[in-house]
């Protein structure tokens, strides 16, 4: 198997279960088959371009990230929006977080990544 495919699968899969997704829900989201989204997990075959645009739709994520693990502008835009829907007391609740564990990872600590907040 292709090592790109097999990275991108990778992807793939880790965001899709970030979001408390199933293969089937996914594919029913992306307007896919669950086999065409078992086999792009697996690496096994590559994606049309037009399945990309769609598993990327689906997952909320760009195709940067798919494609080559890089955030984009589109991935902080679509952060920047789930963000500024919070209301303040959330918000200031997630700044603090957040510069805790950037305050964390700048001297070297390895933060403790809690699975529970995902959905």
């Amino acid at each position: 198997m292709d090592e790109f495919l097999c990275e991108m699968g990778k992807r793939i899969s880790k965001r899709r279960k970030e979001l408390g997704m199933t293969q089937e829900d996914l594919a029913e989201k992306a307007g896919l088959t669950s086999q065409t989204v078992s086999t792009a997990e697996t690496g096994a075959k590559a994606l049309r371009p037009q399945n990309i645009v769609k598993l990327c739709r689906a997952l909320d994520t760009s195709a940067d990230y798919l494609l080559f693990g890089e955030i984009s502008n589109v991935d902080l835009g679509i952060l920047s929006e789930e963000i500024a829907a919070l209301p303040p007391e959330q918000y200031r609740y997630w700044e603090c977080i957040t510069k805790s564990y950037l305050a964390a990872i700048k001297i070297g600590m390895r933060p403790i990544v809690d699975n529970s907040c995902q959905q």
